[in-house]
């Protein structure tokens, strides 16, 4: 009995001396997330949803922390599904309530990346899995994978170029599946011409695309903004 009782402590120290890099690497980020207090951004949202008829629209987005999220459209409310699915890249690197497990490297968009698993300790929130692809150079996620429990899996891609010192993208790819999409509740919007009632919903690829055109960085937001 101790014989495994050694065995199984000498294999976690060396599964958690494995993954000290990656879990010192995930701090970095959480770090230099955690300086932006706030913001609010202007940009353009793009939807491509084989039966939503969406052109291009102005969106405004605001950001709280710890994590008051919304993306305001003009006209109507953005599409955007509810439960664990955010665009909000500070709820997708949780304080401590999670075991980081080293997963090699990968090559996205001609950057290469160290990819890691976030497993959450606790079976409390939708999140089952989280997978990061992270610019070591630069410390900002260029790709994320998210499993859950309500919404399926989704991806996002990001881009960066001026607010890269933040940490935000200037472009953020939405990439889901739409037969495990879920929309809040009070949503509209406009389905292809001649169909007043949601087509069958198969098992397709949807995506939204946001390109931020400028930042308002810890300036300050009522809590007012977010109701």
């Amino acid at each position: 009995m101790k014989t495994i009782l050694v065995f199984c402590n000498v294999v976690f120290f060396n599964l958690f001396a494995f993954a000290q890099p990656e879990t010192e690497l995930v701090k970095k980020i959480k770090a230099k997330l955690d300086k932006v207090m706030d913001y609010k951004a202007n940009g353009k949202m793009k939807i491509d949803v084989s039966f939503i008829n969406a052109p291009e629209s102005n969106v405004q987005i605001f950001f709280k922390k710890p994590n008051k999220f919304k993306v305001k459209k003009e006209g109507g409310i953005s599409l955007l599904p509810k439960g664990g699915v955010s665009v909000n890249l500070n709820s997708l690197v949780p304080d401590d309530q999670f075991t980081v497990v080293p997963a090699g490297k990968s090559v996205v968009n001609g950057m290469q990346t160290t990819v890691v698993k976030l497993l959450p300790l606790t079976d409390k929130g939708d999140i089952v899995l989280t997978t990061l692809y992270i610019d070591e150079k630069a410390l900002v996620i260029r790709k994320t994978s998210i499993t859950t429990k309500e919404n399926g899996t989704y991806e996002m891609e990001l881009d960066y170029g001026k607010y890269l010192n933040w940490g935000l993208p200037d472009k953020v790819a939405f990439i889901f599946n739409t037969k495990d999409y879920k929309l809040p509740k009070g949503i509209t919007f406009e389905y292809e011409k001649g169909k007043k009632e949601p087509p069958k919903v198969e098992n397709t690829k949807g995506k939204v695309e946001i390109t931020y055109t400028s930042y308002q960085v810890n300036k300050g937001i009522a809590d007012a903004v977010f109701e």
